[in-house]
């Protein structure tokens, strides 16, 4: 059986179980030991340029409103995959390709592939995906071994915040800058895991963008700033959205120390191993002095002046 994976997060699990044997046809944006080892399948029209954060979300709303997609399957090589199954998603079809448009070419082969729409709202949602995407590939201990293993490691987070009688922190998470997004759908549990709680996220839901005026107003905590698609150099860069701000210096978190930088695979990008190590980073990040983490977690976010 051949999978195609038009989904960098469930090109991930299919690693993360061991299954990667199964697979082949990715997208431009999948783990680079995918991109080392397969052949990609999904391009973006914007590839290579250097935008600013304003202008990617220009042309991203331009083009949806236009009913447009900036991605696109390069149907020669799927062709030459002639996969059994095509995982896609439709959680967002302004970060990733969604089902519609891979339908499209998919339906185009001599051999139609069965598409599995894997859109998860929840992180329960997400974990239930690991358990698909093993069941399609006829692996399903796979599956139940890898979540069982993941979800031991948010329950040990929850117990030392039981033991310890720590009290939630108020928490906000930016999923963008220029123009500010909350952040929704799983995000909000992990941060609740974690030991904080975020009172403008929009849980199992969408993001949406928010005012200054309510953040300032929610003065959280913790504040950490992860926007999709970017890593900790790349939110470096944009932080002038932010400290320009007139009351930038006031919040609380400022003040705390508690402002973060963190890469966004740990929670835009719904596998589900990266979103547990999310959940030890934001424990780290809202109790510091109660959690420890692996060196390599270290490197995933920073403490920003």
């Amino acid at each position: 059986m051949i999978v195609s994976s038009f989904m960098p997060a469930v090109t991930q699990m299919i690693y993360d179980m061991g299954l990667q044997d199964h697979l082949d046809g990715i997208t431009f944006e999948c783990p680079d030991l995918a991109l080392k080892e397969k052949k990609v399948a999904v391009r973006y029209k914007l590839e290579g340029q250097t935008l600013t954060s304003e202008e990617i979300n220009t042309i991203f709303s331009k083009t949806k409103a236009e009913g447009g997609t900036l991605y696109y399957v390069d149907e020669p090589v799927l062709e030459s995959i002639a996969p059994d199954i095509i995982f896609t998603q439709d959680v967002c079809d302004v970060c990733q390709i969604d089902t519609a448009c891979v339908a499209t070419s998919a339906y185009k082969l001599d051999k139609v592939p069965q598409l599995i729409s894997i859109t998860p709202d929840s992180l329960e949602d997400v974990f239930k995906n690991a358990i698909t995407i093993a069941n399609a590939l006829e692996k399903p201990s796979y599956g139940i071994n890898y979540v069982s293993k993941l979800k031991d490691r948010i329950y040990n987070i929850v117990d030392v915040q039981r033991a310890k009688r720590l009290l939630p922190k108020s928490t906000l998470l930016l999923e963008w800058i220029d123009p500010l997004f909350n952040c929704g759908h799983w995000i909000p549990h992990q941060i609740g895991y974690a030991g904080g709680v975020d009172l403008l996220s929009h849980p199992s839901g969408d993001s949406i963008v928010i005012s200054w005026d309510k953040i300032v107003k929610y003065n959280p905590e913790v504040l950490i700033i992860a926007p999709c698609g970017y890593k900790i150099d790349r939110t470096i860069e944009d932080m002038k959205f932010l400290e320009n701000k007139a009351e930038w210096s006031s919040l609380k978190a400022v003040k705390n120390g508690q402002v973060y930088i963190a890469d966004f695979d740990m929670f835009t990008q719904s596998s589900a191993n990266t979103l547990v190590n999310g959940i030890e980073c934001l424990a780290k990040m809202i109790h510091p002095e109660h959690f420890s983490i692996s060196k390599d977690l270290e490197k995933k976010f920073l403490k920003y002046k």
